[in-house]
């Protein structure tokens, strides 16, 4: 149960006389009716109020539930005074004032926010009637719900605040709680007539629809303990949402936070055991710088500045004595960069030669779809194409995608490299697939973004140098295969956690 549910519930087993029990003592309902009309007519006759036309007799089936014995169903302008706002000219509105105006504009939820308020420095003998009182219970007429509850609140009693239109007053001339009214503008009864909102731009609804709801009246003395109950149960809602809170911001963050930590466990050796059958990644390190050297000698690649030797204090943590640290520049065999070339959009069945966009790489998925079409077909370079089984890599992105990479498991067009998006190949002793996962952890990230540039969130770039400076740790072949079999069990799971 949200806590928005718990509130509703509360609030309806209090409407219902379900939350506190019926003392006999308290007298009834009925007594409390005849009290308020006897107080009416004496309103009445002293001008203070006008007379209202009467009200159908309530119909059985406009109750929607059953009330305690001792209680009974009325029109809510039967028992409550009832005065919609003065239509003040906004020419004469001034930021400051004499006296005080309250709009629709100032009402929340059980609060009366006065920013955005407006003044008027003079006010007639026949707009004190609209002047408020401590303990009014107002309610917005335009846009009256909102997310969370009502646009209603109960007046703390500043002085000279006039009441502006499509602001409904209620007052009870001491024979209703205040606080109770505001309970019942609260509650489903008058949020029933929320599909009867009138007005395109701006929804409302009409002191004559608020008037003829039908309500439960309990006695005053009951109601006061129905408030008192509610304001001791106040603070143990308010640490259940806080709770309750926590717990959805938790359940929001876990799969991504399992996720993360899956993927930290691997890169740091602890997602599978090690095997000293598989030998060890210095030994695999030997392999690749043998290999380097052969393919250096065919002219087949072309010889690097060495990095620097690693030193123990650029290790972010310790890893299986049979690993080792290495630069992504020692594992690959080359890097390559696509061109900017002059382009329209195109839709994307179109089946012309294009250059993929950096749209076409997000963490894991290579999408064909996301490309532009060259102007000039002698735009076209097949050193740059994309071929399936390409280890793609965004140069330029958002700060959460520069770094992304994907490895293209489907291509059905003639594409080509821009030059936001780097391929790179990988001596036959890597599994691509564990660099891919291994540059989504934690940590590789952070070296990520630790050296993309950029001063807009919106877009970062990464150059080739630092990406070839990138620090990762290698571990035999065979157990990189079995971390990447590890986690394509596992990450399916994060993901079924989200939905």
């Amino acid at each position: 149960m949200t806590p928005q549910e718990l509130k509703n519930s509360i609030l309806q087993l209090a409407i219902q006389g379900k939350l506190v029990e019926q003392r006999p003592e308290e007298g009834t309902a009925e007594e409390l009716y005849q009290q308020i009309q006897q107080e009416k007519q004496k309103l009445i006759r002293e001008g203070k109020i006008k007379k209202e036309k009467p009200l159908p007799e309530i119909t059985e089936e406009e109750k929607p539930f059953d009330i305690p014995e001792s209680w009974r169903w009325v029109r809510m302008s039967s028992i409550i005074d009832m005065l919609s706002g003065y239509a003040f000219k906004s020419d004469d509105f001034k930021s400051n004032g004499k006296y005080k105006l309250l709009r629709g504009i100032n009402l929340g939820i059980n609060t009366i926010r006065w920013k955005e308020t407006v003044y008027i420095d003079t006010i007639s003998e026949k707009i004190e009637d609209y002047r408020l009182e401590k303990g009014d219970v107002l309610l917005g007429m335009d846009r009256p719900w909102i997310t969370g509850g009502t646009r209603a609140a109960l007046f703390s009693g500043e002085e000279d605040v006039y009441l502006v239109q499509r602001v409904l007053r209620f007052r009870s001339h001491g024979y209703m709680n205040n606080t109770f009214i505001l309970l019942l503008l609260h509650s489903s009864l008058v949020n029933s007539i929320g599909g009867e909102t009138t007005g395109i731009s701006v929804p409302h609804i009409s002191q004559s629809q608020v008037g003829s709801i039908a309500i439960p009246l309990p006695p005053l003395a009951e109601q006061k303990r129905i408030v008192a109950k509610i304001e001791e149960l106040l603070p143990l809602i308010d640490r259940y949402e806080k709770a309750w809170n926590r717990l959805e911001a938790f359940n929001k963050r876990f799969p991504d936070d399992l996720q993360k930590s899956l993927l930290q466990m691997a890169i740091q050796g602890k997602l599978v055991e090690q095997r000293p059958e598989e030998g060890t990644g210095e030994e695999l390190y030997q392999q690749i710088q043998q290999e380097k050297q052969k393919l250096i000698r065919e002219g087949k690649i072309k010889k690097e500045k060495p990095l620097p030797e690693i030193t123990e204090e650029e290790k972010p943590f310790v890893i299986p004595e049979g690993w080792k640290w290495v630069n992504i520049q020692e594992i690959i065999t080359g890097i390559t960069a696509g061109k900017s070339s002059k382009c329209y959009e195109i839709v994307p069945e179109n089946n012309k030669p294009g250059i993929i966009k950096v749209s076409a790489v997000t963490w894991g998925i290579f999408n064909q779809r996301e490309s532009k079409t060259c102007i000039f077909e002698d735009d076209w370079i097949e050193e740059y194409r994309i071929h399936y089984g390409d280890f793609l890599i965004s140069r330029a992105n958002t700060k959460k995608l520069v770094g992304a990479c994907a490895i293209v498991n489907c291509i059905t067009k003639k594409l080509m490299l821009s030059d936001k998006i780097l391929r790179m190949d990988f001596y036959p002793h890597i599994d691509p697939r564990f660099i891919l996962y291994i540059l989504r952890s934690p940590e590789l990230r952070k070296q990520i973004e630790a050296v993309a540039t950029g001063t807009s969130e919106s877009m970062k770039n990464i150059s080739q140098n630092s990406i070839k400076a990138l620090l990762v740790p290698l571990p035999p072949l065979a157990e990189q295969k079995r971390i990447v079999a590890r986690l394509e069990e596992l990450l399916p799971l994060c993901k079924s956690l989200k939905s």
